[in-house]
C-alpha cells in the first residue's frame, strides 16, 4: 500500500511539473529591461519586473529615476509592452512634438529614437513617464 501512495505521489508531481501548451496566465509576469543608455552595450539597464496589465508609473516610487530617461529596452518574447508619455498609463492622442503619446514594443531590442509608433517611427527617446506590459 504504502509503495502504491508513493508511486500516485511521484506521478501527480511528475504530471504538475510537466510543460503544457495552456495560454499564459492573464496575471503573467515578466522582466523587461530599461536602460537609460545603449541597449548593446549596455549602459544604464536595469531588469524591471512587471505583473501583466498593471501600471509602472516612473513618476513615483522606486523607479522615478527612470521617469523621462529611458532611451532604449528589451522585450522578452511573448510580451507586449506600452510605453506612455504621460503618467498612470494614460495615451492623450498626441505628445510632444505632435508625435503620439505612447509606443507599443514587442518582443525585441529596442532604440526608442526610432520607435514603432501609431504613425510610424517615432522619436520617444526620454520621453517615457509610465509603462504597461501584457501576455500576447
Amino acid at each position: 500500500m504504502f509503495f502504491q501512495s508513493l508511486l500516485a505521489i511521484t506521478l501527480i508531481a511528475v504530471a504538475s511539473a510537466a510543460p503544457s501548451n495552456m495560454e499564459r496566465s492573464a496575471d503573467a509576469t515578466t522582466t523587461v529591461t530599461l536602460c537609460t543608455g545603449s541597449v548593446s552595450p549596455p549602459q544604464g539597464c536595469i531588469a524591471v519586473p512587471f505583473v501583466s496589465g498593471s501600471c509602472l508609473d516612473l513618476s513615483q516610487g522606486g523607479f522615478n529615476f527612470l521617469n523621462k530617461e529611458i532611451s532604449g529596452a528589451v522585450v522578452p518574447g511573448g510580451f507586449i509592452c506600452t510605453f506612455f508619455e504621460n503618467a498612470g498609463c494614460i495615451a492623450s492622442g498626441t505628445g510632444k512634438s505632435n508625435q503620439n503619446s505612447e509606443v507599443v514594443l514587442t518582443q525585441g531590442t529596442w532604440n526608442l529614437a526610432a520607435a514603432p509608433g501609431l504613425s510610424g517611427t517615432e522619436n520617444f527617446n526620454d520621453l517615457t513617464s509610465s509603462i504597461t506590459c501584457s501576455p500576447l
